[in-house]
């Protein structure tokens, strides 16, 4: 089939990679010129309102997707009205909005933490002082990675958060007391099958993803397979969807979902019966899943600003290097590492194995909180 992906970084790059494989062919729309997904198919550079761009695009493709929730919300809703889009317009516009989304989770009775709707410091004053602890102030829209947001500890830092934040609307959330950050990626067709991959735990340093490790049989598994196919349904969901929670005693709270592939997912290339870009790619064209069996504990380091040495790389056992093709840039992904453990649970081996790879990396605060 003929895809076409809004966007043209790593995550389309992946697709394509994977695609490819199975026989399918690729169009990307970017207004990026160096894009890293160009080798893998046709680049369409424009931006993403151009309308004639917008009709190449179109014309060429059977299926649309889009690699991350940022694009602009008009193109996506004037594509899907002349040709087939997932995951939908719909899903993307609640993704998109933070406090769409949080609104969406309750309705579905799943877990979040306390939070309020923000539309002037008037507004975040009286809301802070309802909570009367730490809070998150962020921006509803254009949040990634980090940005758009800001920890308020004191109420003395609320005006500065404010003028910080942009004074845009947005939502004020407590700040949650969790044991752990972990997320669940599941695929869903069309006539509504899916597919869960294990649960990933996840470490953060400064807003953006550091380490992801699969976790078998853990504990949680089932309940936030409950929460994610709650959305899934709901949505009518096709393709390919993460759900990042907090675990908070034996209750797991929702903090975002992303409607697409996702950072704490790349270790299904090498760790999963199917990968997660395979299974979207499955999704959006009509066909069937991929089991995703995970044979291996599995880990992901991302690599941060540069890219270590190979060779370095090369001599630690079941690790595999992914580039991306991108110029070095401080806080940005320029690929990442997997680290597949030879059992199940993972032995010391393993986590000895990690420990040298976030070294390798320039993670070494990471690297030393590792036993």
């Amino acid at each position: 089939m003929k895809i076409g992906i809004l966007g043209g970084g790593q995550l389309a790059q992946m697709m394509a990679i994977e695609g490819k494989a199975q026989g399918h062919e690729f169009m990307f729309l970017s207004d990026d010129p160096h894009s890293c997904a160009a080798p893998f198919g046709e680049l369409v550079c424009a931006s993403f309102d151009d309308t004639r761009a917008q009709d190449r695009l179109a014309k060429w493709a059977d299926v649309i997707t889009y690699e991350f929730e940022n694009v602009p919300i008009e193109t996506v809703k004037r594509l899907e009205s002349s040709v087939t889009l997932h995951p939908s317009f719909s899903a993307l516009s609640v993704a998109r909005d933070r406090l769409l989304e949080k609104r969406l989770f309750r309705t579905l009775k799943i877990p979040t933490a306390e939070f309020y709707s923000i539309d002037s410091l008037e507004q975040l004053e009286n809301a802070y002082t309802s909570m009367a602890q730490a809070a998150i102030l962020k921006t509803r829209t254009q949040g990634y990675d980090g940005k758009g947001q800001v920890v308020i500890s004191d109420p003395e830092q609320l005006s500065s958060a404010w003028q910080k934040i942009g004074e845009v609307p947005c939502i004020l959330e407590s700040k949650v007391n969790f044991k752990r950050e972990i997320s669940i990626i599941a695929a869903r067709t069309r006539s509504g099958d899916i597919e869960y991959y294990p649960l990933s735990e996840n470490i953060h340093s400064e807003g953006i993803l550091r380490l992801s490790t699969s976790i078998t049989d853990d504990a949680f598994q089932a309940q936030a397979e409950d929460l994610v196919s709650r959305l899934l349904n709901h949505l009518d969901y096709v393709g390919v969807i993460a759900l990042e929670l907090f675990q908070v005693g034996d209750e797991l709270f929702a903090n975002e979902f992303a409607p697409r592939v996702h950072n704490t997912g790349h270790w299904t290339i090498e760790g999963s019966n199917t990968s997660q870009f395979s299974n979207h790619i499955n999704a959006i064209c009509g066909l069937p899943l991929g089991k995703t069996t995970v044979p291996y504990t599995a880990g992901m380091i991302n690599l941060i600003g540069s890219l270590p040495s190979a060779e370095c790389i090369s001599k630690i056992p079941n690790a595999t290097l992914h580039t991306y093709g991108k110029e070095d840039r401080p806080g940005r992904k320029v690929g990442h590492i997997t680290l597949l453990s030879d059992t199940v649970p993972a032995n010391e081996a393993f986590n000895a194995s990690i420990k040298t790879l976030l070294q390798i990396a320039a993670e070494c605060d990471l690297a030393n909180s590792i036993p």
